[in-house]
């Protein structure tokens, strides 16, 4: 174990392998050996890791459920609910069957990161327990070997990046690299053994030079050289486009000191000594990785002119940097709280919160290929000086939607280093950004073309489910009211006639599946009221004598006006009502009846007395106008997107003017012409998609 000061509870872990040791007692592995040395080698790994020491014990257990006569209660009762819970939690990891089906893995992921919410530990014994699976990984079938490899390639060795366990992570990708690329692994392995003593005596030469500085300021440094790690070399090779020998030609040191001020002083002794190289500088000090861990970084032209890398950092950083997450468990005085923990990798959190939002399986897919991605990140700031890290390429409604998901869904505009940008402006290191908001901000569908995190793309598709979900209940009750209108209209009660039972059946006879997908047929004017009407009143009128039909009169604007004949109609010019709108009639002194919608300001100062009934027909050809304002940032292509826009569903635009503020704003005022209440809808809603569009508001 670590330290006695780490009071470690030895009873409990004797009692675990005590346990383990008497259900695995007749077990063997595929290798022949006895299957408690498997148990014990996952153990020692959590040990090497600092683990406590219930997640070292339920190591010890955690296949007693899975693979032996145990039963839950026996081993609840024997070590309690924390070890319970850990051992259910990889026996769950365990019992998913990775399929080679690209559906099946993905499924199995998601399970993976529902169970990983509740206790992180348990993915972290699921890693020691893969590992000690890679090491071993010989005895299996060939098929198998490299079903698993890659696997391990694409899940766990990036979970272990991702919680910054680099002493995990490097062991997984190499010995995963050996299964699916035997030849390069041996070419890289022996390449690095034939030159490991001329890259020694290099290390040692820099550190000579480095430490006899270092001990005339009295800085008490341990300088090492970095080991190379085969996937490592592999991966740089692909990515920068070089040779074996150009990868190995770059040397590199880490320096580790006491303090985070000595870290700054080391960096300016490195400096002194060696010219460094524009553009290869990173404080990961001040702006810590998303997986806790933080170095300075810098790249020199070394002794003999060769490149020279250098790491730089304290005790407690290289603690980090080593174990990650799992180094809050080390040195522990009493118990921490997990949760604790877990708050401290911002990557968990965001991808708890994530993973929790996401409905479809290519959506999380999708999601996962970024949250595991080893992706360079960008360091801005808030206006407050609170700092962010997102992926590289991201933009301003990433960020926005880093902060606060009410914050992206209001998102409007954004201004970086005082100076407004578009929407998909690439973030540099250092911005200062601030997101501009409205209350009539609201996501647009092209968002998602330059969208890099998995949350903004995740909350844009979740705000335009809920909206489609809205409007789909909006059409459901507007066709519940035309149908009860027309059929109150024909004398009858419509809640005699409009029950449940009735609605289903005349579905079925539709060819719908429900009454809401009756009801939204109508609402949406797919499906015609009178055809339903037919059926409906069809066998009701055998059961209840019709009331007489009150007299109608139809107009040339296709409004019915209730018991007058030969009237002038007009539609009034302050709300612009069109087909679809609830219409209220006012008679005149002498222009006849003017149709205003029913929420129209203006009656409120009319005489209630000459209001009359009157509705829209249901055979209207006509297009209305109606008035719409559009507020933007003012850009080249604005007019052009909104007209092509509104082109786009065959109408005609009857005037526009646009007007630019001093503060960049551009309002616009339009007349358009429209067929009915939906089709207005439809047309703003893809209007406020535009980028740069604030709002877009039908008036009157």
């Amino acid at each position: 174990m670590e330290k006695k000061e780490d009071k470690v509870d030895l009873n409990l872990i004797d009692r675990a392998f005590s346990f383990a040791k008497k259900f695995h007692a007749e077990q063997k592995r595929l290798s022949g050996e006895p299957y408690m040395t498997h148990p014990l080698a996952v153990a020692k790994i959590l040990v090497e890791i600092g683990m406590d020491e219930e997640t070292i014990a339920a190591s010890l257990l955690h296949d007693v459920l899975e693979d032996t006569s145990c039963s839950r209660e026996e081993l609840e009762r024997e070590f309690g609910q924390t070890v319970i819970r850990l051992v259910e939690g990889v026996t769950k990891l365990s019992s998913i069957p990775f399929k080679d089906e690209h559906s099946y893995q993905i499924e199995n992921l998601r399970k993976m990161f529902l169970v990983m919410a509740h206790d992180i530990r348990v993915v972290i014994i699921k890693l020691a327990d893969r590992l000690h699976n890679m090491r071993t990984i010989d005895y299996l079938p060939p098929e198998k070997r490299e079903r698993i490899a890659k696997e391990t390639l694409q899940i766990y060795a990036p979970l272990a990046h991702r919680l910054g366990i680099y002493k995990l992570k490097w062991e997984l990708e190499d010995l995963s690299f050996k299964v699916l690329n035997p030849e390069m692994y041996e070419t890289i392995s022996n390449y690095v053994t034939k030159t490991r003593k001329e890259r020694e005596a290099y290390i040692e030469e820099v550190k000579k030079i480095l430490s006899a500085e270092l001990d005339k300021i009295g800085i008490n440094a341990f300088v090492q050289g970095r080991p190379k790690h085969f996937y490592s070399i592999y991966q740089k090779m692909k990515k920068k486009n070089l040779s074996l020998n150009e990868v190995m030609d770059l040397h590199a040191v880490r320096v580790i000191v006491n303090t985070v001020n000595e870290c700054y002083t080391v960096l300016g002794v490195v400096h002194s000594l060696w010219r460094p190289i524009p553009g290869h500088f990173d404080d990961y000090i001040a702006m810590p990785k998303s997986n806790m861990y933080q170095s300075l970084h810098t790249t020199v032209v070394g002794p003999g002119g060769e490149p020279l890398e250098v790491q730089i950092r304290t005790w407690e950083m290289h603690r980090v940097a080593e174990y990650g997450i799992a180094a809050h468990w080390r040195y522990k005085e009493g118990k921490r709280k997990i949760d604790s923990v877990e708050e401290k990798i911002s990557w968990f959190r965001r991808l708890l919160e994530w993973q929790r939002d996401v409905i479809s399986l290519d959506e999380f897919s999708e999601g996962l290929e970024t949250e595991l991605s080893e992706v360079e990140e960008v360091y801005v700031f808030t206006p407050k000086g609170d700092i962010l890290a997102l992926p590289k390429g991201s933009t301003p409604v990433d960020f926005a939607y880093a902060i606060h998901t009410d914050v992206g869904n209001s998102c409007v505009g954004a201004i970086v280093n005082n100076r407004i940008v578009p929407l998909d402006y690439e973030l540099q290191h250092g911005d200062i950004v601030r997101i501009l908001t409205s209350s009539h901000g609201a996501p647009s569908r092209d968002w998602l073309n330059f969208v890099k995190t998995s949350k903004a793309r995740t909350k844009i598709r979740q705000w335009f489910r809920k909206r489609e979900i809205r409007e789909k209940e909006l059409l459901i009750k507007k066709g519940r009211e035309i149908l009860a209108k027309d059929i109150r209209q024909r004398g009858v009660d419509d809640q005699k006639v409009l029950t449940s039972s009735k609605l289903n059946e005349l579905a079925k006879e539709f060819g719908f599946l429900s009454e809401e997908d009756l009801l939204l047929g109508i609402g949406e004017g797919t499906l015609s009221v009178s055809s339903v009407l037919q059926k409906l009143l069809g066998f009701k009128v055998a059961e209840e004598r019709r009331e007489p039909e009150r007299r109608k009169i139809s107009t040339p604007l296709g409004i019915v006006v209730e018991g007058v004949d030969g009237i002038q109609v007009n539609l009034a010019k302050c709300c612009t009502p069109v087909p679809g709108d609830e219409v209220i009639g006012y008679v005149t002194k002498g222009r006849g009846i003017t149709v205003h919608r029913k929420d129209c300001r203006s009656i409120k100062s009319l005489d209630p007395k000459r209001f009359v009934d009157v509705w829209w027909g249901r055979f209207i050809e006509e297009t209305f106008p109606v008035r719409i304002r559009i507020e933007a940032f003012d850009r080249p292509g604005l007019v052009a997107d909104i007209s092509r826009e509104v082109a786009s569903f065959g109408i005609n635009i009857d005037s526009m003017v646009v007007k630019v503020r001093s503060s960049g704003m551009a309002d616009i005022a339009m007349v358009i012409r429209v067929k009915s209440l939906n089709f207005l809808y439809n047309l703003l809603g893809k209007m406020r998609e535009i980028n740069s569009v604030v709002s877009v508001q039908r008036e009157g």
